[in-house]
């Protein structure tokens, strides 16, 4: 669904000493083979670890198994659209940034791609050094809006990240390392539902773990320790069959 415009080479020589990211993925979803292919080639040369989708429903599954730092989005896709993937990605996960490519005839749902939350609109024939420097922006403008969250409030809690200090209503709470660094994460990617093995692998750092009731366990101490009602939580929710999301 469109060619690109200049080869791939061409956004690596323009800027020979980009930072690469290995430990940033990107989804790149793309039912064209040869564009795919081609996207798959310039990420890669770049540093990031690439996951492809050809259609909407793949690329929503993709989505939550994946955990992408950004995403790539053709607006024309099989089975479920591109501003409907947009729009459910958005709905869990405000802050990846999403990137959309589509033919010139679609340029008229630019406005409706930012109303649903896309980060950027990028037309097809394009150049690759352009999308490359888009997806980097949306990047960094996660990342620095990432780094400002030091400090947060909600229902009579407040956190100091950088200082590792919990009070409720103005009192010391004390969490354990893994609790603070559990509540730190799910702060950080708050609106988004995160699985059991994300948070084990974030969180504690590998893989595989023993038992995925050891996530259990900490967002049980949170809500004891952090909700007014730890029987009815209302910041730190279970997504049954998911896994759990914060909520402000």
């Amino acid at each position: 669904m469109g060619n690109l415009a200049t080869p791939i080479s061409t956004a690596r020589a323009a800027n020979p000493a980009a930072s690469t990211k290995p430990s940033s993925r990107i989804l790149v979803v793309e039912d064209d083979p040869a564009v795919q292919k081609a996207l798959r080639r310039l990420f890669e040369t770049e540093g990031y670890a690439v996951e492809t989708q050809s259609d909407g429903r793949s690329a929503l599954d993709s989505f939550q198994s994946c955990a992408p730092a950004a995403i790539v989005l053709d607006l024309r896709l099989p089975k479920v659209s591109g501003s409907d993937v947009c729009k459910e990605i958005k709905a869990i996960a405000p802050t990846v940034p999403i990137v959309v490519l589509s033919a010139a005839s679609d340029v008229s749902d630019k406005v409706l791609l930012l109303e649903l939350g896309a980060d950027d609109y990028v037309t097809k024939p394009f150049s690759p050094r352009e999308l490359l420097a888009r997806v980097r922006a949306a990047l960094r403008h996660t990342a620095r809006t990432t780094a400002d969250l030091q400090v947060v409030s909600f229902d009579g809690i407040s956190a100091d990240f950088k200082k590792m200090e919990v009070k409720r209503d103005g009192q010391p709470v004390v969490l354990t390392a893994q609790e603070f660094k559990t509540f730190h994460f799910l702060v950080q990617n708050a609106d988004r539902v995160i699985s059991r093995d994300e948070l084990l692998n974030e969180v504690w750092g590998y893989q595989n773990y023993p038992s995925t009731r050891t996530v259990d366990n900490h967002i049980l101490k949170l809500r004891q320790k952090l909700e007014k009602d730890p029987s009815s939580p209302v910041h730190f929710r279970t997504v049954h069959g998911m896994g759990y999301k914060f909520v402000r």
